[in-house]
Protein backbone atom coordinates (compact mmCIF):
# COMPACT_ATOMS: atom_id res chain seq x y z
CA UNK A 1 0.00 0.00 0.00
CA UNK A 2 1.44 3.23 -0.84
CA UNK A 3 1.59 6.04 2.07
CA UNK A 4 -1.91 7.75 2.57
CA UNK A 5 -2.20 11.56 2.56
CA UNK A 6 -3.23 13.16 6.07
CA UNK A 7 -6.99 14.06 4.24
CA UNK A 8 -7.14 10.01 3.54
CA UNK A 9 -6.15 8.97 7.11
CA UNK A 10 -8.60 11.64 8.41
CA UNK A 11 -11.74 10.55 5.90
CA UNK A 12 -10.64 6.86 6.68
CA UNK A 13 -11.21 7.66 10.34
CA UNK A 14 -14.61 9.47 10.17
CA UNK A 15 -15.79 6.74 7.79
CA UNK A 16 -15.08 4.53 10.95
CA UNK A 17 -17.44 5.97 13.24
CA UNK A 18 -20.37 5.32 11.02
CA UNK A 19 -22.19 1.83 11.48
CA UNK A 20 -24.18 0.33 9.27
CA UNK A 21 -28.12 1.25 8.76
CA UNK A 22 -27.36 4.30 10.54
CA UNK A 23 -28.97 7.70 9.21
CA UNK A 24 -27.16 10.07 8.63
CA UNK A 25 -26.97 13.69 7.29
CA UNK A 26 -24.25 14.53 5.20
CA UNK A 27 -22.84 18.00 4.77
CA UNK A 28 -20.59 18.64 1.32
CA UNK A 29 -16.76 17.93 1.12
CA UNK A 30 -15.01 16.18 3.83
CA UNK A 31 -18.00 14.67 5.52
CA UNK A 32 -19.46 13.52 2.22
CA UNK A 33 -16.27 11.36 1.20
CA UNK A 34 -16.44 9.90 4.67
CA UNK A 35 -19.34 9.21 4.69
CA UNK A 36 -19.67 7.54 0.93
CA UNK A 37 -16.15 6.06 1.67
CA UNK A 38 -18.37 3.93 5.04
CA UNK A 39 -21.20 3.37 2.45
CA UNK A 40 -18.64 1.23 0.09
CA UNK A 41 -16.59 -0.44 2.64
CA UNK A 42 -18.36 -1.37 5.84
CA UNK A 43 -21.94 0.43 5.72
CA UNK A 44 -23.46 -0.59 2.96
CA UNK A 45 -27.10 -0.11 4.47
CA UNK A 46 -25.86 3.30 5.61
CA UNK A 47 -29.12 5.85 5.13
CA UNK A 48 -27.30 9.02 3.74
CA UNK A 49 -29.27 12.04 3.50
CA UNK A 50 -28.40 15.52 2.01
CA UNK A 51 -29.88 19.25 2.44
CA UNK A 52 -31.66 18.71 -0.89
CA UNK A 53 -34.26 16.17 0.36
CA UNK A 54 -32.56 13.57 -1.13
CA UNK A 55 -32.82 10.06 0.86
CA UNK A 56 -30.84 6.93 0.71
CA UNK A 57 -28.71 8.29 -1.39
CA UNK A 58 -26.22 6.23 -3.67
CA UNK A 59 -23.77 8.86 -5.99
CA UNK A 60 -20.88 6.97 -7.86
CA UNK A 61 -19.08 10.10 -7.56
CA UNK A 62 -18.88 12.85 -4.56
CA UNK A 63 -21.11 16.00 -5.00
CA UNK A 64 -20.20 19.54 -5.91
CA UNK A 65 -23.30 20.84 -3.99
CA UNK A 66 -25.93 19.78 -2.22
CA UNK A 67 -28.16 20.37 -5.62
CA UNK A 68 -25.74 18.24 -7.81
CA UNK A 69 -27.97 16.14 -9.69
CA UNK A 70 -26.17 12.95 -8.46
CA UNK A 71 -27.64 12.94 -5.63
CA UNK A 72 -31.07 12.72 -7.04
CA UNK A 73 -30.51 10.62 -9.74
CA UNK A 74 -29.72 8.18 -7.02
CA UNK A 75 -31.43 8.39 -4.35
CA UNK A 76 -34.41 6.49 -2.75
CA UNK A 77 -36.85 9.26 -2.78
CA UNK A 78 -36.76 13.26 -2.65
CA UNK A 79 -39.14 15.47 -0.84
CA UNK A 80 -39.33 18.64 -0.13
CA UNK A 81 -36.96 20.40 2.27
CA UNK A 82 -39.36 21.23 4.81
CA UNK A 83 -40.51 17.35 5.57
CA UNK A 84 -36.77 16.69 5.44
CA UNK A 85 -36.65 19.10 8.68
CA UNK A 86 -39.94 18.43 10.48
CA UNK A 87 -40.20 14.64 9.63
CA UNK A 88 -36.48 13.40 9.88
CA UNK A 89 -34.19 15.73 11.55
CA UNK A 90 -36.82 17.53 14.46
CA UNK A 91 -38.20 14.06 14.95
CA UNK A 92 -35.47 12.51 15.79
CA UNK A 93 -34.82 10.36 13.34
CA UNK A 94 -31.52 11.29 12.26
CA UNK A 95 -28.74 9.29 14.22
CA UNK A 96 -25.60 11.32 13.06
CA UNK A 97 -25.07 14.95 11.68
CA UNK A 98 -21.90 15.04 9.92
CA UNK A 99 -20.58 18.35 9.52
CA UNK A 100 -17.20 20.78 8.98
CA UNK A 101 -17.17 24.54 9.66
CA UNK A 102 -14.47 26.98 9.13
CA UNK A 103 -14.02 27.45 13.01
CA UNK A 104 -14.88 25.12 15.79
CA UNK A 105 -14.14 26.42 19.42
CA UNK A 106 -13.13 24.06 22.82
CA UNK A 107 -16.95 23.04 23.25
CA UNK A 108 -17.56 21.97 19.73
CA UNK A 109 -19.39 25.47 18.58
CA UNK A 110 -18.53 25.94 14.70
CA UNK A 111 -18.39 29.19 12.31
CA UNK A 112 -19.72 28.80 8.73
CA UNK A 113 -20.70 32.63 8.58
CA UNK A 114 -17.88 35.15 8.86
CA UNK A 115 -14.33 35.84 9.66
CA UNK A 116 -13.51 38.60 11.41
CA UNK A 117 -16.06 40.99 12.89
CA UNK A 118 -19.91 40.32 11.35
CA UNK A 119 -20.41 44.15 10.39
CA UNK A 120 -17.25 44.14 8.75
CA UNK A 121 -15.62 40.90 8.27
CA UNK A 122 -12.40 39.89 6.26
CA UNK A 123 -13.94 36.84 4.52
CA UNK A 124 -18.14 36.39 4.03
CA UNK A 125 -18.41 32.18 4.02
CA UNK A 126 -21.46 30.69 2.61
CA UNK A 127 -23.43 30.62 5.83
CA UNK A 128 -24.27 27.29 7.66
CA UNK A 129 -27.43 26.43 6.01
CA UNK A 130 -29.05 23.57 7.66
CA UNK A 131 -25.95 23.27 10.24
CA UNK A 132 -27.53 24.64 12.87
CA UNK A 133 -30.68 22.75 12.88
CA UNK A 134 -28.22 19.78 12.43
CA UNK A 135 -26.76 20.50 15.18
CA UNK A 136 -29.36 20.55 17.54
CA UNK A 137 -31.67 17.98 16.75
CA UNK A 138 -29.12 14.90 15.91
CA UNK A 139 -28.18 12.26 17.95
CA UNK A 140 -25.22 12.86 17.64
CA UNK A 141 -22.79 15.14 15.41
CA UNK A 142 -19.27 14.41 13.70
CA UNK A 143 -17.13 17.39 12.68
CA UNK A 144 -14.47 16.94 10.46
CA UNK A 145 -12.27 19.94 9.84
CA UNK A 146 -8.51 20.10 9.32
CA UNK A 147 -6.75 21.63 12.27
CA UNK A 148 -4.54 24.87 12.83
CA UNK A 149 -5.02 27.47 15.08
CA UNK A 150 -6.86 29.85 12.71
CA UNK A 151 -9.84 27.44 12.98
CA UNK A 152 -8.92 25.72 16.18
CA UNK A 153 -9.85 28.83 17.90
CA UNK A 154 -10.36 29.87 21.46
CA UNK A 155 -13.10 31.91 20.73
CA UNK A 156 -15.57 32.03 17.52
CA UNK A 157 -15.97 35.08 15.42
CA UNK A 158 -19.20 33.61 14.52
CA UNK A 159 -21.75 30.99 16.38
CA UNK A 160 -23.48 29.93 13.56
CA UNK A 161 -23.87 26.39 15.31
CA UNK A 162 -24.20 25.36 18.86
CA UNK A 163 -22.20 22.48 20.21
CA UNK A 164 -21.85 22.59 23.86
CA UNK A 165 -22.42 26.22 24.40
CA UNK A 166 -19.73 27.36 27.29
CA UNK A 167 -20.29 23.67 28.83
CA UNK A 168 -20.55 22.03 32.09
CA UNK A 169 -24.06 20.95 31.23
CA UNK A 170 -24.93 24.85 29.58
CA UNK A 171 -26.13 22.36 26.05
CA UNK A 172 -28.60 20.46 28.30
CA UNK A 173 -29.93 23.62 30.50
CA UNK A 174 -30.66 25.04 26.83
CA UNK A 175 -32.90 22.40 26.55
CA UNK A 176 -31.08 21.01 23.05
CA UNK A 177 -32.50 17.65 21.42
CA UNK A 178 -29.75 16.29 20.37
CA UNK A 179 -26.38 14.70 21.51
CA UNK A 180 -24.17 17.13 20.36
CA UNK A 181 -20.51 16.99 18.71
CA UNK A 182 -19.33 13.38 20.02
CA UNK A 183 -16.17 13.29 17.71
CA UNK A 184 -13.97 16.70 15.96
CA UNK A 185 -12.04 14.30 13.19
CA UNK A 186 -8.60 16.20 12.27
CA UNK A 187 -5.49 15.49 9.84
CA UNK A 188 -3.65 14.42 13.48
CA UNK A 189 -6.34 12.98 15.38
CA UNK A 190 -9.63 13.12 16.94
CA UNK A 191 -11.04 15.16 19.59
CA UNK A 192 -13.94 14.12 22.15
CA UNK A 193 -15.71 16.26 24.83
CA UNK A 194 -14.59 15.29 28.25
CA UNK A 195 -17.56 13.97 30.55
CA UNK A 196 -17.72 16.46 32.77
CA UNK A 197 -16.29 19.74 31.25
CA UNK A 198 -17.70 18.56 27.86
CA UNK A 199 -14.46 20.53 26.67
CA UNK A 200 -12.67 19.07 23.42
CA UNK A 201 -10.05 16.65 24.64
CA UNK A 202 -7.81 14.75 22.59
CA UNK A 203 -8.74 10.99 22.36
CA UNK A 204 -6.52 9.63 19.83
CA UNK A 205 -3.76 9.92 17.36
CA UNK A 206 -2.57 8.53 14.30
CA UNK A 207 0.04 6.32 14.61
CA UNK A 208 3.32 8.22 14.59
CA UNK A 209 1.68 11.83 15.53
CA UNK A 210 3.09 13.41 18.69
CA UNK A 211 0.75 15.38 21.28
CA UNK A 212 2.97 18.20 20.38
CA UNK A 213 2.21 18.46 17.01
CA UNK A 214 -1.90 18.00 17.90
CA UNK A 215 -1.34 20.92 20.34
CA UNK A 216 0.42 23.04 18.08
CA UNK A 217 -2.67 22.84 15.69
CA UNK A 218 -5.27 23.83 18.18
CA UNK A 219 -5.64 27.62 19.55
CA UNK A 220 -6.54 26.83 23.07
CA UNK A 221 -4.59 24.86 25.46
CA UNK A 222 -5.59 21.21 24.19
CA UNK A 223 -6.04 18.72 27.13
CA UNK A 224 -5.22 15.08 26.74
CA UNK A 225 -8.01 12.11 27.87
CA UNK A 226 -6.40 9.66 30.49
CA UNK A 227 -6.49 7.01 27.57
CA UNK A 228 -4.82 8.23 24.39
CA UNK A 229 -5.59 5.64 21.48
CA UNK A 230 -3.84 5.25 18.39
CA UNK A 231 -5.61 5.32 14.86
CA UNK A 232 -4.44 2.87 12.25
CA UNK A 233 -4.00 3.69 9.19
CA UNK A 234 -6.23 3.06 6.54
CA UNK A 235 -6.37 -0.37 5.24
CA UNK A 236 -5.47 -1.06 1.50
CA UNK A 237 -9.13 -1.80 1.10
CA UNK A 238 -10.05 1.38 2.22
CA UNK A 239 -7.55 3.39 0.50
CA UNK A 240 -7.85 1.89 -2.69
CA UNK A 241 -12.05 2.68 -2.61
CA UNK A 242 -11.35 6.05 -1.64
CA UNK A 243 -8.98 6.64 -4.25
CA UNK A 244 -11.11 5.02 -6.51
CA UNK A 245 -14.03 7.27 -5.64
CA UNK A 246 -12.13 10.47 -6.07
CA UNK A 247 -10.75 9.49 -9.11
CA UNK A 248 -14.34 9.11 -10.25
CA UNK A 249 -15.22 12.43 -9.33
CA UNK A 250 -12.25 14.34 -10.85
CA UNK A 251 -13.05 12.84 -13.92
CA UNK A 252 -16.83 13.10 -13.96
CA UNK A 253 -16.17 16.73 -12.76
CA UNK A 254 -13.79 17.37 -15.59
CA UNK A 255 -16.55 17.18 -18.67
CA UNK A 256 -17.86 19.82 -20.56
CA UNK A 257 -21.38 20.07 -19.34
CA UNK A 258 -23.58 20.07 -22.38
CA UNK A 259 -26.78 22.40 -21.91
CA UNK A 260 -29.33 22.25 -24.64
CA UNK A 261 -30.13 25.41 -26.64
Amino acid sequence: MSACTRDEWMTVAAARLLANDSVCFVGIGLPSAACNLARLTHAPEIVLIYESGTIGTRPDVLPLSIGDGELAETAACVVPLPEIFSFYLQAGRVDVGFLGAAQIDRFGNLNSTVIGPYELPSTRLPGAGGAPEIALHARQVFVMARATPRSFVEQLDFRSSAGYLDGHGARARAGAPGGGPRAVITDFGMLAPHPGSEELQLVALFDGIGVEEARAAVGWPLKVADRLDTIAPPSTHELDTLRALNARTREAHARPVHIPL
